[in-house]
């Protein structure tokens, strides 16, 4: 069977995220200074090859641990699609 994953990697929310909070302290310039505490991260899609979704969730759950998050700085979840 074939799965998508779609994977949200977002820095930990104890740490500071430049990123998020330039576009924060932007959002006032555009009209829209209603908007506060941004936070910019990543969304992954992948697809897999796999017997069942819980073997399907258990690859997407180590690409992640060893290639796509880094779990000092970043969080990770992620769905399964079966296609």
């Amino acid at each position: 069977m074939k799965f998508r994953a779609e994977i949200d990697v977002m820095p930990l929310k104890s740490l500071l995220d430049p990123q998020g909070k330039a576009v924060s302290a932007s959002m006032g310039n555009v009209g829209l200074a209603e908007i506060k505490n941004v936070r910019i991260g990543k969304h992954i899609t992948l697809e897999i090859e796999a017997a069942s979704k819980e073997v399907a969730s258990e690859k997407a759950e180590q690409a992640c641990k060893k290639m796509l998050c880094n779990q000092i700085m970043e969080s990770f979840e992620f769905t399964l699609i079966q296609l």
